[in-house]
């Protein structure tokens, strides 16, 4: 997706019409209007995943002439039933526009929910609006061309060396009046989102009102216990043995229950893919993605395959090691994690597909992924990256019980766990902020690491994932699941007085005991850089931080 309002060369739009172009295979096409005052021209590449027929894009109004620029999903808000979400969000614009000319863009985005960006073009206004979803599940960057033009694109065109693409935040809708006198023609106007449950509506009543409050960080009273006191310090061979297990099972239910409908929201509208799978999973076997997996199954029809990606890398620095080049650690926990759910669905069709990315290989695409981090640019933002594009690319060696055979992967909607770790405490930072200061330094990092989720990194995997022609959808971000998780006490999510391995995510441990993952729920957590060795492949003294 892409828009501009410039008088560059066409030299910048067509390097922007490519890098778009690998997003959305299924149809392109791009309108140019002229205002008094500005030439806009939009474009928009289609990925064909809602109704029976592909949507072209951009979309025009017969009415009005406004034109909508739409990637994302509706996956709630409105009555989409079996047609396209682009077409009937552009009718649901335009019956807002009738009842209130101001504020129908707000209006209208804060009734729907899902992953989204979006660029809407008010010819009668002369006003552009864009913006990303509140948790910015997709990508949406701009760049400003001084006073000759701004640039909106999902995807930068080249490596930037002068920084002048950004990421634009998400949490905001914005608006730019094309027929401003103004000294900088193309100045945001921003109407913020705020939390549920707050008083932060300074702007007088803004409609922008996200479907989930702030982290809850009460804890109940059994549980102020301090680090290292009560019984949850010794070692534990199964869940089923937590002493207070019982006292769990109503927040288990309700993880189960949003889980699922998140899950049948995300995969109930995909188009039939002639027998091939129709959803796929970035699977190292960790609790976040088996889970996910678990409760697909019992979703699915039984005659549907699921594939698995698990995705490793040839590490120079290993091979010295004399190490096996692809037996990494999410291949090892990826196959017992792939043999469990052969165990609990057994009727399913499970295709385990091993991605084994030679060093060469890697090296000769970083170029290319590295334009799609822009404005991205470190180290560790390189090596999850590599993991991800290769892993959604999704070509490999399909295993199984005839052995194996080279596999590209059909799937076109990518389930990924990302979210889990902030909400449940799966990181290494937030066992540190227990250690520092108990349950309450404990909630304050994991209020912080939630309010981060839209500034950080989707917009990046977005990017990475989509470059594919796949599309990656997260069922732990979804708003039911965040609305659950914010308002549930803090000891019933996590609890760092069990060692590591149990302790982080502890909600999402017992759901994935109740599923039957025995050994799955015990899994420690391990980052996908590290778990597929995309970590540290060059020698020397860089670090994660480090500029590329």
């Amino acid at each position: 997706m892409g828009s501009a309002v410039c008088d560059d060369s066409e030299q910048i739009w067509t390097r922007l019409t490519a890098a778009n172009s690998r997003r959305g295979p299924d149809a392109h096409n791009q309108v140019t209007v002229q205002l008094p005052s500005a030439t806009v021209r939009l474009g928009a590449h289609v990925l064909h995943l809602r109704g029976p027929h592909t949507q072209p894009q951009p979309m025009v109004s017969e009415t009005t002439g406004d034109v909508l620029c739409w990637n994302g999903e509706v996956f709630a808000g409105l009555d989409i039933g079996s047609s396209n979400d682009g077409a009937l969000l552009l009718q649901e614009i335009e019956r807002q526009k009738t009842l209130d000319p101001q504020h129908y863009i707000l209006q209208t985005f804060s009734r729907i929910e899902g992953p989204y960006a979006f660029v809407y073009l008010d010819r009668a206004q002369n006003h552009l609006w864009f913006a990303r979803d509140y948790l910015g599940r997709r990508s949406l960057l701009s760049r400003k061309l001084g006073a000759r033009g701004l640039l909106i694109s999902s995807v930068a065109d080249r490596v930037d060396e002068q920084n002048s693409w950004i990421e634009l935040p998400a949490q905001v809708i914005y608006r730019v009046d094309l027929a401003s006198a103004e000294p900088d023609p193309f100045a945001f106007v921003e109407y913020p989102w705020h939390y549920a449950r707050t008083d932060l509506h300074a702007d007088g009543g803004s409609p922008l009102t996200m479907p989930f409050g702030c982290v809850n960080q009460e804890i109940s009273s059994g549980a102020l216990l301090a680090s290292g006191d009560g019984p949850q310090t010794r070692q534990l061979s199964d869940l089923a043995e937590l002493p207070d297990a019982a006292d769990w099972q109503p927040y288990v239910d309700r993880l189960e229950h949003e889980l699922t409908a998140a899950i049948s929201a995300r995969v109930s509208s995909i188009p039939a893919n002639s027998g091939n799978a129709r959803v796929g999973l970035l699977f190292s076997g960790g609790v976040d993605c088996i889970t996910i997996a678990a409760l697909l199954t019992r979703i699915l029809p039984p005659s549907e395959p699921i594939e698995l990606f698990n995705v490793a890398f040839e590490n120079p620095r290993q091979a010295k090691q004399q190490q096996p080049t692809y037996a990494v650690p999410d291949r090892k926990t990826g196959v017992q994690g792939w043999r469990e759910l052969q165990l609990l669905d057994p009727r399913r069709d499970w295709r385990f597909v091993e991605v084994d990315v030679p060093y060469a290989q890697a090296q000769a695409h970083m170029p290319h992924i590295r334009q799609l981090l822009v404005p991205a640019d470190t180290v560790m933002d390189m090596s999850i990256a590599l993991a991800i594009w290769f892993a959604s690319r999704g070509r490999g060696t399909l295993v199984g019980a005839g052995g194996s055979a080279e596999y590209v992967g059909r799937a076109r909607v990518l389930l990924l766990g990302m979210g889990a770790d902030e909400q449940l405490g799966g990181y290494s930072r937030h066992r540190s902020a227990w250690d520092a200061g108990g349950w309450p330094r404990l909630g304050q990092e994991i209020a912080l690491d939630v309010r981060r989720i839209a500034l950080r990194n989707l917009g990046r995997d977005d990017r990475v994932v989509s470059d594919n022609g796949k599309e990656a959808r997260f069922p732990f971000l979804a708003a039911g699941v965040v609305d659950f998780l914010c308002d549930t006490p803090l000891n019933y999510k996590m609890d760092m007085r069990y060692p590591r391995g149990v302790g982080e995510k502890l909600l999402l441990r017992l759901l994935a005991r109740r599923l039957g993952l025995v050994q799955a729920s015990m899994l420690a957590k391990r980052a996908i850089q590290f778990g597929a060795r995309t970590a540290k492949m060059e020698s020397g003294q860089t670090r994660g931080q480090d500029a590329l």
